[in-house]
C-alpha cells in the first residue's frame, strides 16, 4: 500500500501558506494529487513516492485519456498532469525523492479558446431583467451584475466581497485575488447605485437579524457561493434570451468593451488583477479580429476575392 498521503499533506501546506494559492487552486491541486495516489495504489507495486516510475505516470495520463465514453477533457488532463508534475518538483526540492519522473513529461495539448464576450445590448438586457424585480433576492441579483460588469471580478472575488470592501465615497471595491494580491477597482455609480439600493432594503431581510461580513448573501443569510451566483445568472440570461453565458461573461465582456472604448491596456490588466500583461493582450487580439472581419466586409477587393472563392 502506497504510504504518501502526510507528503500530500505537507504538499498543500505549501501551496498554501508559501506560495499563497486560492481555496479553489488548493483544492484542485489537492482532489488531482489524491486521485493520482489512489490509482497508483490500486494498479502498482509502489510502496512511497520515490518508488514511482516514469512509464507509471505515462499510464495514469493513459488512463486519464480514456475511452471515449469514460475519457477526461484534454483541459483536465493538463491540469491533471500540471498538479502532478508540480508535486513531484516539490518533493525533489525536499529531497523525498532522488528523481523526479515527470521531469521530461509534456502535458496534453489543450486547444486554446478565446474568451468570449456578450455585445453591450446583451449586457444591457441581462441587466435590465435583474432589474425587473424588487424582492430582496432581486436588489441583490442587479446589484451583483452591476458590480460584476462595472468591475471585472472574477466570479470567486465577487461571492468573497465583504461590506468594507465597497468605498461609496470613493467609488470603487477593494479587492483579494489571486496570491492574495489586493486591488482597487472604480465603480461606475450605477453599480454604486444597486449596491446601495440592495444595503438599504435587500441586505437587512435576507440577514434576518443575523451578523455577517459577507456583502451578498443567500436565501439563508450566508455568504452566496460561486454555484449560487451561476444559477442565478443562467436564469436571468434565460429570461434575457442571452445565449452562450459562462460565469465569466461579464468579466470577459468587461475586458473587452473597456479596450474598444480605448482603455489602456496596462489600467484594464490592473483592474483585471492579471500578473501578466500578455493574458490582458488576448482581448486586444480579439479587437483586432473583429477589426479584421469589418474590413473584409466593408472593402472592395475583400469583398471581389469572395465572391470568386463562392463561385
Amino acid at each position: 500500500m502506497l504510504d504518501g498521503q502526510a507528503d500530500i499533506k505537507e504538499f498543500i501546506s505549501h501551496l498554501t501558506a508559501e506560495r499563497h494559492f486560492s481555496s479553489n487552486t488548493i483544492a484542485a491541486y489537492r482532489n488531482d494529487v489524491t486521485q493520482f495516489h489512489s490509482w497508483l495504489d490500486k494498479n502498482t507495486g509502489a510502496l512511497t513516492w520515490a518508488d514511482v516510475k516514469r512509464s507509471e505516470v505515462q499510464d495514469y495520463l493513459m488512463y486519464l485519456k480514456g475511452s471515449d465514453e469514460r475519457a477526461y477533457a484534454p483541459s483536465t488532463q493538463a491540469r491533471k498532469m500540471a498538479s502532478i508534475k508540480s508535486f513531484f518538483h516539490f518533493l525533489a526540492a525536499d529531497n523525498s525523492v532522488a528523481k523526479d519522473p515527470t521531469s521530461d513529461l509534456v502535458a496534453p495539448r489543450v486547444q486554446k479558446y478565446w474568451p468570449k464576450a456578450i455585445t453591450i445590448q446583451q449586457v444591457n438586457d441581462l441587466l435590465q431583467a435583474a432589474a425587473a424585480g424588487t424582492s430582496p433576492e432581486s436588489l441583490r441579483d442587479r446589484a451583483m451584475l452591476e458590480v460584476l460588469y462595472a468591475s471585472g471580478l472574477r466570479v470567486s472575488e465577487l461571492v468573497n466581497l465583504d461590506v468594507c470592501h465597497i468605498s461609496h465615497e470613493g467609488q470603487y471595491l477593494k479587492c483579494h485575488g489571486k496570491g492574495r494580491k489586493e486591488r482597487l477597482v472604480p465603480l461606475h455609480p450605477r453599480a454604486l447605485e444597486a449596491v446601495a439600493e440592495y444595503m438599504e432594503s435587500g441586505r437587512p431581510a435576507l440577514l434576518r437579524g443575523r451578523e455577517d461580513d459577507a456583502l451578498f448573501l443567500n436565501h439563508r443569510g450566508q455568504r452566496l457561493t460561486r454555484q449560487g451566483f451561476w444559477l442565478i445568472l443562467k436564469s436571468y440570461a434565460s429570461a434575457a434570451k442571452v445565449d452562450g453565458i459562462t460565469p465569466h461573461t461579464l468579466r470577459h465582456s468587461f475586458a473587452t468593451h473597456m479596450l474598444n472604448g480605448g482603455t489602456d491596456l496596462r489600467k484594464v490588466q490592473e483592474w483585471l488583477g492579471h500578473s501578466s500583461i500578455s493574458t490582458t493582450q488576448i482581448y486586444t487580439q480579439l479587437n483586432t479580429d473583429r477589426l479584421h472581419q469589418v474590413y473584409d466586409a466593408a472593402h472592395p477587393r475583400a469583398r471581389l476575392q469572395a465572391q470568386e472563392t463562392t463561385s
